[in-house]
């Protein structure tokens, strides 16, 4: 087996590099660039000539697929999900088709077969099949557009070029302010970020899927041009089960939230009659009820469930033990990393309550391709044609900050570091867009007489473990052993996949999933697997860490045997999301601090929605936001600090000339 194996760590060697915005170690080697060209528009699989179908396409895809560096004509499809809202007696008629093919998803038992294949088209638009968060939703969860600003215009550094950095840098400019971003890795993106090694493969930092109640993030890829770069999947939730038994949550229905739900749970054969009926009592026990009248009533319920464990609400309200195993720990390992035993109600009931009342929100979409093409690409290309600038492995190592007469505190610079340059950088504002670990390091100990920002040391980060492995056959394609071997089409399974038969929760084939990098003309399945918990992992060696991957991935797919493993990557953190268990959400900081002009940007942050893709982004939005509202005091204080340095100076001649 010709392997590959990179390791990026928080915690690891001097040659890894940092978590996002904070210098914690030497640069690794130069990496390869440029990146490929962007591209915005999305391509039609297979050929247009095909008419379009009526349904949404078949999660079981067979198609032949262009290489990645050579991608034909792109045409943008319109949504094929039926709109139309139909009487709920269609339940009824739909009863015996969807009974005869949800059969128990049982250890052991023959694989289920799975529905006839359909024409396949990949839907990419941002325009539909997106939840609306402005009606009928919590008001926190998708601020207003922000009124034009008429203030001053500020400089503002921000460190830590992540999601987070970045939303609050497009906010900023859009307001017409001056921005500047600090990273310390040779790349951007933060936690959903990815780089090219030297053989050309796509290295990532996690598995990224797209809820569609992903609002804020979808408001930003649309305004930075970037909404044609993802490829909405069946709207279903697909289970993969030791012995390639397939067990899903069916969210394809007639009628929409929350009648479409009920249904997808009720005839899910990923759970027993008895447990299905359990989990049934204690959803209609929980907030999501509430949510359908009154939603910000209803997530008030939520945050006040914050210091109990989903488990714990969960077998209070009825819910079973193995509802929990088979269908909700590799839900919350997915969205958190971590188990229900361990993870706050308050993280998953926000998504229930979504999920109950936004058609779309359970619609799961992927990018084209690697992160850093299809998603921060745009969004460093817009801020740099708006005179944002990137710098790259510049790392903070220290907060500069004074304490006036009065009391009062505020930074005066940033000590930051590339190799063997240092240099003291000035603004009128400061941003830490930071992971937990990378905050920590950053705030000057003193600033811990604060609470709010001793709270932050009471949080800690989740460590994981992200698997590549590329294959010489197609893994996740369970009908045809023949078509599994060869490699001129791509087939198997074309969605985020959950498994609660193995040490990752979820994964998925990337070349499939993410074709226009990850398909490479040739080759097979380039399964992408996310190890949760990764505490076990942490300190095994990559090539056992392989193994055991590779064991337990034909485990679920007895017919991948035989299949070999043709080149692979091992990626780890040390740590990653905050650890969102009971009773962590109070010491969740504000955006706003206690020091006048620092700030904070980051999923962790304070904000409704939960560690994410989303939160980071909703989190840079509050950070601009309040920002833009202190414009006016920051710009007095830019005025104090001149003149404060002037005296300085001054008084320095002075004592010079004296002496």
């Amino acid at each position: 087996m010709g392997t590959v194996t990179k390791f990026l760590s928080t915690e690891g060697p001097a040659t890894n590099p940092p978590p996002d915005g904070i210098f914690a170690a030497p640069s690794p080697p130069e990496l390869p660039s440029p990146l490929p060209p962007l591209t915005q528009n999305c391509p039609l699989l297979p050929p247009s000539s095909l008419p379009l179908p009526t349904s949404p396409p078949s999660r079981h895809h067979s198609h032949h697929r262009p290489t990645a560096r050579s991608l034909p004509p792109r045409r943008l499809l319109g949504s094929s999900r039926p709109r139309a809202m139909a009487s709920v007696a269609a339940t009824s008629t739909l009863a015996p088709a969807l009974a005869a093919r949800r059969r128990r998803a049982r250890p052991g038992a023959s694989p289920l077969p799975l529905p006839p294949r359909r024409a396949a088209v990949v839907r990419c638009s941002l325009d539909s099949n997106v939840s609306d968060m402005g009606v009928n939703a919590p008001k926190g969860l998708f601020p207003p557009e922000p009124e034009h600003y008429r203030g001053p215009k500020l400089k503002v550094a921000i460190i830590g070029a992540g999601l987070a950095g970045m939303s609050t840098a497009v906010e900023l400019l859009d307001q017409g302010h001056e921005v500047d971003l600090y990273e310390s890795r040779p790349f951007i993106g933060g936690k959903v970020g990815s780089f090219v090694d030297r053989q050309g493969n796509h290295i990532e930092m996690g598995l990224h899927v797209f809820f569609g109640c992903y609002s804020n993030l979808f408001r930003l890829m649309k305004k930075v041009g970037a909404d044609n770069n993802l490829l909405v999947k069946e709207h279903t939730h697909t289970f993969v089960n030791k012995g390639g038994t397939i067990g899903e949550l069916d969210f394809r229905f007639p009628v929409g939230a929350p009648l479409h739900g009920i249904q997808a749970f009720l005839r899910t054969n990923q759970l027993k009659v008895y447990d299905k009926a359990r989990n049934a009592v204690a959803l209609a026990l929980s907030p999501v009820v509430r949510a359908l009248v009154d939603p910000d009533g209803a997530l008030q319920q939520v945050r006040d469930l914050d210091d109990v464990s989903f488990s714990d609400w969960f077998m209070s309200k009825g819910g079973t033990r193995e509802s929990i195993t088979r269908m909700w720990d590799p839900v919350a390992y997915a969205l958190g990393f971590i188990d229900c035993d361990n993870i706050s109600a308050r993280c998953m009931l926000t998504i229930f309550t979504l999920f109950a009342t936004k058609t779309e929100a359970s619609l799961l979409r992927m990018l084209k391709g690697s992160p850093d093409v299809y998603l921060s690409g745009p969004i460093k290309k817009y801020i740099t044609d708006r005179g944002g600038r990137f710098h790259l492995r510049w790392g903070c190592r220290e907060v500069l900050y004074e304490k006036s007469p009065d009391g009062e505190t505020y930074v005066k610079g940033l000590l930051l570091t590339k190799a063997t340059s240092r240099e003291i950088i000035k603004a009128d504002a400061y941003v830490a867009a930071c992971d937990v670990p990378g905050i920590k390091r950053l705030l000057p100990p003193e600033w811990r007489e604060w609470e709010m920002f001793d709270n932050i040391y009471k949080l800690d980060g989740v460590p994981v473990v992200t698997v590549q492995l590329r294959y010489n056959g197609w893994v996740t394609e369970l009908q045809d052993l023949e078509k599994s071997r060869q490699l001129e089409k791509a087939v198997g399974l074309d969605n985020l996949l959950y498994t609660a038969d193995a040490d990752f929760s979820c994964f998925s084939d990337l070349a499939l999933s993410s074709p226009a990098d990850y398909y490479i003309e040739g080759q097979g399945s380039l399964i992408q697997a996310v190890l949760t918990p990764g505490d076990p992992y942490m300190p095994l060696p990559n090539e056992e860490i392989i193994s055991k991957v590779q064991k337990q991935v034909v485990e679920l797919f007895p017919s991948a045997r035989g299949l070999e493993v043709t080149w692979s990557s091992v990626v780890k953190i040390g740590q990653s999301l905050y650890r969102e268990a009971p009773g962590n959400d109070p010491f969740r900081p504000d955006q706003k601090t206690p020091v006048k002009n620092f700030f904070l940007s980051g999923s962790y942050t304070k904000q409704d929605y939960i560690d994410s893709m989303e939160g980071a982004t909703l989190s840079g939005r509050r950070t601009a936001a309040y920002i833009c509202g202190a414009g006016e005091q920051l710009l007095a204080l830019r005025k104090k600090l001149v003149i404060d340095d002037s005296e300085k100076a001054l008084g320095n001649v002075q004592v010079l000339q004296t002496s």
